[in-house]
């Protein structure tokens, strides 16, 4: 199978040059993803909000290379402030409560002040 690129339509992919996600035979890379609602590039201010929008732009985009958040297998949380991963904690349950990915944490900031968390996901889909 080719190499595929999957974009969200974000301005930001295009102003900076990388994919929402990249297909590479039975692997999904998606990249570092923010709370921005794309449909309205607005961001909502509470981290658990922003991690939840995360997580449906990390799903839309894995729908588009046939895969699904239960084929995740590694999972990366970015946050500027390491007290706020806490409050994720229930939203983070509920998408990957069952799917247990392999994961990590790591305090540092983004581009953008506004934004609390920042999610990369690597999945296998299923044959």
């Amino acid at each position: 199978m080719a190499r595929r690129l999957i974009s969200s339509g974000s301005v930001f992919e295009a102003e900076i040059g990388y994919s929402r996600a990249v297909l590479d035979g039975d692997w999904v890379f998606v990249s570092g993803t923010t709370g921005f609602d794309y449909s309205t590039m607005t961001l909502v201010e509470d981290v658990a909000g922003q991690c939840e929008q995360c997580l449906v732009n990390i799903s839309t985009a894995l729908g588009q290379a046939g895969a699904s958040l239960a084929d995740v297998v590694r999972v990366n949380y970015v946050l500027p402030d390491r007290r706020d991963f806490e409050a994720c904690w229930p939203v983070l349950k509920r998408y990957f409560g069952q799917v247990r990915p392999a994961a990590m944490m790591i305090q540092a900031g983004l581009l953008d002040p506004r934004m609390k968390i920042e999610i990369e996901v690597t999945a296998r889909r299923r044959s």
